[in-house]
């Protein structure tokens, strides 16, 4: 037992332990690039951009045909325009001007190359202030009658169209002169709004007096 013991620390003792660890560190070694292969032998492609070209055709409006339809209607009906025409009539009320031309027909209202109903927003008393002229004397649907109107509202050009029919009714025939002043659709209507005074709120109007 003792043998074994001191054979076991001579050969501990003859051992050596190394506490140096080396300072090197690694290095990954990398194959060079292969001289055969260089990039100047790559031929050079210039990038080439793409240009799409698109045309979209723009559909005219069907209000847009509408009224290039019947501008060539009216051109058709009236040749040499309004001021060549035998039955014409101007009509004025407020600030609005109407020249009217009338012919035989069916009945249709153009003003201003739209039609009558759609130009005076579909309102029942304008509408109706355009046919008393022709209503009076029974021709609803034998005169077709033609417009251009421009200026004030479109209250006083209804009012201005109706005068301006019935001025051109009276170049058909002297006789609808009687049914016509009879109904006063003959009578300019002078009523225009007041100009305002200096001083005044508007045309009468005066400001809140203080007597104090």
């Amino acid at each position: 037992m003792a043998m074994s013991i001191s054979t076991l620390t001579s050969s501990f003792s003859s051992l050596s332990f190394s506490s140096q660890v080396s300072q090197k560190p690694y290095s990954v070694s990398l194959a060079p690039f292969p001289k055969s292969l260089h990039l100047s032998q790559f031929p050079k492609t210039k990038p080439q951009s793409l240009t799409v070209l698109a045309t979209v055709a723009a559909e005219p409006l069907t209000s847009d045909l509408e009224t290039v339809n019947i501008e060539k209607y009216v051109k058709s009906r009236l040749p040499g325009g309004f001021a060549a025409q035998t039955l014409i009539g101007t009509g004025r009320r407020k600030c609005a001007i109407a020249r009217v031309v009338i012919q035989e027909g069916t009945g249709k209202f153009i003003i201003n190359y739209r039609d009558a109903k759609e130009y005076l927003q579909g309102n029942p008393l304008w509408l109706q202030y355009i046919k008393i002229p022709l209503a009076t004397l029974g021709y609803e649907t034998s005169y077709d009658v033609f417009v251009k109107a421009h200026g004030g509202g479109l209250s006083g050009q209804a009012q201005a169209i109706s005068l301006g029919i019935a001025r051109a009714l009276l170049k058909v025939s002297e006789d609808h002169r009687k049914p016509l002043r009879k109904e006063g659709l003959l009578t300019r209507d002078a009523r225009t709004v007041e100009r305002k005074k200096a001083g005044l709120h508007k045309a009468r109007k005066a400001p809140q007096f203080s007597k104090r």
